[in-house]
């Protein structure tokens, strides 16, 4: 049976404590470099989305503006005046 050690508990201790303040030390060099990437694809992508959006929409007016639309005939107009 094996037994904890007391030498063995600060080992690990100090291993856990070691590597937290590596990870954080990592992570303050690198975190502006990975935000940096991630808000130039997501502004790409904002600006792939705008321009699909666009392109119908010039397409449209386009069309629209070479024909003419027919207004529907409905019928007269016919004013009703109340009656006392």
């Amino acid at each position: 049976m094996v037994t904890a050690s007391f030498t063995g508990f600060l080992k690990t201790i100090i291993i856990l404590i070691l590597v937290y303040y590596t990870l954080k030390y990592l992570l303050k060099l690198f975190a502006p470099v990975i935000i940096q990437q991630v808000v130039k694809k997501a502004e790409q992508s904002f600006y792939e989305q705008q321009q699909n959006v666009q392109q119908p929409r010039q397409q449209e007016f386009t069309n629209t503006s070479a024909r003419p639309r027919e207004k529907k005939k409905v019928g007269e107009y016919i004013d009703f005046e109340e009656l006392e």
